[in-house]
């Protein structure tokens, strides 16, 4: 089912999840994925993909930035992010650098 709207929705536990926790979570729902990482600091420009993704913060944090709202959304270690397609996002990740999983839907 396509995502109509952005999404974030944060990890509700008091703990930070492990790898295999949200790894359980993407599968339960069917979907493939894959990780990724950047380091400290790392600046994606502006720019969209023509597919949705659901992405979790594995490790680390990285920032979300939505020009065409004025909004920043930061995403710490469990917490997830629905971005439907074609939602114009910069980013820059956190000082301590990022591990997500990513799937598309």
């Amino acid at each position: 089912m396509p995502l109509t709207q952005l999404k974030i929705i944060p990890w509700d536990k008091n703990e930070a999840p492990t790898e295999n926790e949200i790894a359980q979570i993407l599968r339960a729902e069917n979907l493939s994925y894959y990780p990724w990482s950047n380091s400290p600091n790392d600046l994606y420009a502006p720019h969209l993909h023509a597919y949705d993704k659901i992405l979790y913060a594995v490790r680390g944090s990285i920032t979300f930035i939505l020009p065409n709202t004025d909004k920043t959304l930061t995403l710490h270690a469990g917490d997830r992010l629905e971005l439907p397609a074609n939602t114009v996002h910069s980013a820059v990740v956190g000082s301590r650098g990022v591990t997500c999983f990513e799937a598309h839907v």
